[in-house]
C-alpha cells in the first residue's frame, strides 16, 4: 500500500496552489531550520548523556579503590 506516482504530483498540486509560488521555499527553509535544531538538540542531549556515564564511572572506580584501601589497611 504504497503512494504511487500520481497521488504524489495531485498532492504537490494542491500545495502550490494553496501556498503559492512565492511562500513554498520560505516554508522549506523553516522546516529545514527546524530539522537543524531538532538535530543539534538531539545531538546535544547524547553528549550530555554520555558525559554523566563517564562521570558515574569516575565516581564508581574512586569508590572501588577506596574501598579496597579500607579493607587493606583493616
Amino acid at each position: 500500500m504504497g503512494v504511487s506516482t500520481w497521488q504524489i504530483i495531485v498532492i504537490l498540486l494542491v500545495v502550490l496552489l494553496l501556498f503559492g509560488g512565492k511562500k513554498i521555499p520560505e516554508l522549506a527553509q523553516g522546516l529545514g531550520k527546524g530539522i537543524k535544531n531538532f538535530k543539534d538538540a538531539v545531538k546535544e542531549g547524547e553528549e550530555e548523556t554520555t558525559q554523566k556515564t563517564e562521570k558515574k564511572e569516575e565516581i564508581t572506580q574512586k569508590t572501588t579503590t577506596i574501598n579496597t584501601e579500607k579493607k587493606e589497611n583493616a
